[in-house]
């Protein structure tokens, strides 16, 4: 019984985690890492980590204008939010 209750977890695992998928399309479409960066900067945000993730987006952690604490994932062609996490 435990081995079929851990078996179902692992199967469940990937589907309850699901990554955000940003694009499929090619890198060499993508907006350059660090003329994104500095744009973003630009705006305001102060980008405490940054990283391309497994489902393709240009992924930041860090404050936006006003302190807030985010967590933003982009589409690296558009440039354009596809999911966010706003803290205080």
């Amino acid at each position: 019984m435990r081995k079929l209750l851990l078996l179902s977890l692992v199967l469940a695992s990937p589907l309850t985690f699901a990554a955000t998928e940003c694009t499929t399309v090619d890198k060499a479409q993508w907006q350059d890492q660090d003329k994104f960066q500095a744009d973003l900067k630009a705006q305001g945000y102060e980008i405490k980590k940054f990283k391309v993730t497994g489902g393709n987006c240009y992924e930041i952690y860090g404050h936006d204008k006003d302190g807030k604490k985010v967590e933003i994932y982009f589409d690296p062609v558009s440039g354009k939010p596809v999911k966010s996490n706003v803290e205080g």
